[in-house]
């Protein structure tokens, strides 16, 4: 389903210093500047920092109708890294992603609005482990222009942020007690770079 989102050019992406067109560009996600990260609480002691190290994504943007549509993100479950083998085969468990029954972490931007000259909220729905929930990030215009060097491809760079319950996508294993912490912080942070024909 796409979704046509109204939003001023200051708000994501912020494009105006981009050439006008005529219709709706694609922008895609450049994997060798993209991290999706978080972290989660353990024994009460530490948090422990993880990251999906896999992921795609795109959006439509029309510079000279100012809106953005079709905007979703796709993380492969099995990729998540913690920087300890045997953690990262019980984060992939039933216990929490279910990685082999729910292969995709899946997001889909439902609309925007602004709060300021370069940042704003993007709404949207999460589905982990096949429950879909909805979701706010917290979005931020780091930069765009044209690369400086190479191909000098138009890209622009973004940050966004949110907080999760892992127990709403009936992630449960270890919250009595507080063994391992409900909430978890995410950050993402990307360049996405405009298809050009």
């Amino acid at each position: 389903m796409s979704v046509r989102l109204a939003v001023p050019v200051a708000l994501l992406f912020a494009l105006s210093s981009l050439s006008a067109a005529a219709e709706p560009r694609r922008y895609t996600l450049d994997p060798e500047h993209l991290a999706i990260a978080f972290k989660s609480r353990h024994l009460g002691f530490s948090d422990v920092l993880g990251q999906f190290l896999k992921a795609s994504g795109s959006f439509l943007y029309d510079e000279e109708a100012r809106t953005v549509e079709d905007i979703r993100v796709e993380i492969q479950a099995s990729s998540v890294f913690t920087n300890h083998d045997a953690r990262d085969g019980h984060v992939r468990s039933a216990d929490f992603l279910d990685a082999n029954a729910h292969p995709v972490i899946r997001f889909v931007g439902t609309r925007a609005e602004p709060t300021g000259e370069r940042t704003g909220k993007v709404h949207g729905d999460l589905t982990v482990r096949g429950v879909t929930r909805p979701v706010v990030l917290d979005v931020t215009l780091i930069g765009a222009g044209r690369y400086p060097f190479g191909d000098k491809q138009q890209v622009v760079g973004v940050s966004a942020t949110t907080v999760l319950k892992r127990s709403e996508f009936g992630m449960t294993y270890a919250l009595e007690g507080g063994m391992v912490g409900d909430e978890v912080p995410v950050i993402l942070e990307f360049e996405a770079i405009r298809q050009e024909g």
